[in-house]
């Protein structure tokens, strides 16, 4: 059961919330106008632990799952939404999804900045707790700024507040800057953070979140001696370590479990999550599967032999495609024959003549999989009241992240072996065979694949395709589903109707600044190709 903790606090924030927020005419414009009074506030500990609270609220959510629909592991179901006009290549600068994605993100760092330029003047004698709340900022500042490098590159580097006027005239950094300043802000946090916090203080940031964080975006960034270096000293802080079960890890189970370095925290009744109705299929209650797996990822999970399906020793069979699989995809993805939480069946085939049958509906799931993780029976009752908490960053990314990066630098060795194999066969359902050294371009090729079945889902394969340069490669094409036996008996595959997928490399590698930013502020270059 979760205790009253940190989470509790998030959800009674309104008055820290009121502080940190002011209008959206422009979002990079940081003056605080509808904020109480310093006269009032920033007066005891407990107002600066409120206000960094507040901060959290600002995290990343469910949005993270819709990432990876605008990738070839996934698809945003139904065309009309605005997220799929991402995947189709029909957006812009005016789209509603570029648009928001910066918003949340400078919204956060608006609200991380004025708390750093005010916890000071807090009158304590408790230095620990005042450095403890900055270190907390600077990291849910930093992790704002890896997202908007990610998706945009070149953008506006933003740490203080700012008057209306100023916000105007401002210019985007050059993305090396923008690493620069995560770099700096992350490490100088992790030396800040306590390893762990008491129980009642779960969810909030630590050195080990700072230093992954850190090592992400060093990855993403091409800095691959930094990666590695700042995954070692998650790894050999030896604080971290796997869930037991693959199949239990994204449960109200195993919650601030030691795997998870950083999470969004939630709550039912007090601050719930609305992540069952999204994802689960359409004969659950209330369900939207708004976002469904694809074929693409289906085939990349290997045998239980360590084999990929294409390769003729396999033993796979497309009659019966998954048997005899990496466990982890039954634990990620609702297959054929897997009961659901209302305790009925999933029966997607075209021909089955149930609720979740592809073209039964449109809120049906058109390529016949939906996503598992997250989907849990215990919110069955009242789906829009889920409590579970999101993980945005996990011990076994930090293994895939150092592995990745000694890669890269053609470092392989016995340790890059044991952290891939140890995300292979390190949990109690999870046993895919050792990985053994090959050349640097195999593997690469064995750590991208772990990357995308390990981490499917959780917001990485977006990001991972642009920093690999494969996203034209991957993305282009129609979206195909499951395979089933039609009336005569003959295996059929389906192709999702009127998608396909497109990637342009001259211009999609980044998304374009949104339109209403650069109307606020002509001086915001735009990005190449919009």
């Amino acid at each position: 059961m979760k205790s009253i903790t940190l989470k509790h606090i998030i959800a009674s924030i309104a008055v820290s919330s009121g502080l940190l927020m002011s209008c959206d005419n422009n979002l990079l414009e940081t003056f605080p106008n509808d904020r109480l009074s310093v006269d009032v506030f920033w007066t005891t500990e407990t107002d600066a632990k409120l206000a960094v609270n507040a901060l959290y609220t600002d995290l990343d959510s469910t949005n993270i799952i819709s990432w990876d629909a605008l990738t070839e592991i996934a698809h945003t179901n139904q065309n009309f939404d605005v997220q799929a006009y991402v995947e189709l290549g029909t957006y812009d600068g005016t789209s509603s999804k570029i648009y928001n994605e910066w918003k949340r993100a400078y919204r956060g760092i608006r609200a991380t900045s004025y708390f750093l330029e005010n916890v000071d003047k807090v009158p304590s004698g408790n230095t620990a707790l005042i450095n403890q709340l900055k270190g907390e900022a600077k990291v849910l500042r930093a992790y704002q700024y890896i997202k908007l490098a990610g998706l945009y590159g070149s953008v506006p580097l933003v740490t203080t507040s700012i008057t209306i006027d100023e916000s105007r005239t401002l210019q985007n950094k050059p993305v090396a800057e923008i690493w620069d300043f995560i770099d700096k802000e992350l490490n100088e946090a992790a030396a800040l953070l306590p390893a762990s916090y008491p129980a009642s203080d779960n969810g909030r940031v630590t050195k080990g979140a700072a230093l992954g964080l850190a090592a992400r975006a060093s990855l993403y960034a091409g800095r691959y001696e930094k990666a590695a270096a700042e995954a070692d000293l998650v790894i050999k802080s030896g604080v971290y370590e796997l869930y037991s079960s693959y199949e239990k890890l994204f449960t109200y189970a195993a919650e601030n479990n030691k795997e998870v370095l950083f999470d969004r925290q939630f709550i039912k009744d007090n601050y719930p999550i609305n992540v069952f109705p999204l994802l689960a299929p359409y004969s659950q209650k209330n369900s939207q599967s708004t976002y469904v797996p694809t074929k693409s990822l289906v085939d990349t999970y290997e045998t239980t032999a360590g084999k990929l399906i294409t390769d003729n020793a396999s033993g796979y069979n497309p009659a019966t495609p998954y048997v005899n699989r990496d466990p982890r995809l039954k634990f990620s993805i609702f297959l054929e024959g897997d009961i659901l939480p209302s305790g009925i069946a999933f029966k997607p085939a075209p021909n089955s003549g149930t609720a979740d049958a592809i073209g039964s509906t449109y809120i049906a799931s058109t390529t016949g999989f939906n996503i598992k993780k997250y989907v849990l029976a215990d919110d069955f009752s009242n789906p829009v009241n889920s409590g579970i908490n999101i993980i945005l960053l996990r011990y076994a990314e930090v293994l895939l992240t150092y592995a990745e990066a000694k890669i890269e630098l053609g470092q392989i060795d016995a340790s890059v072996l044991a952290a891939i194999n140890l995300v292979r066969n390190g949990r109690s359902d999870v046993k895919q065979p050792a990985v053994k050294a090959a050349s640097q371009a195999e593997m690469r090729n064995i750590v991208r694949r772990e990357r995308t079945v390990e981490l499917a889902f959780e917001g990485q394969h977006l990001f991972d395709i642009r920093r690999w340069k494969t996203a034209e490669k991957v993305m282009p094409g129609p979206v195909y589903g499951i395979t089933y036996k039609d009336a005569s008996g003959a295996l059929k595959t389906v192709e999702v109707v009127a998608v396909n997928k497109t990637f342009d490399a001259s211009r999609h590698y980044l998304w374009p600044i949104p339109q209403k930013e650069r109307d606020l502020n002509p001086t915001l270059t735009q990005n190449p190709g919009w």
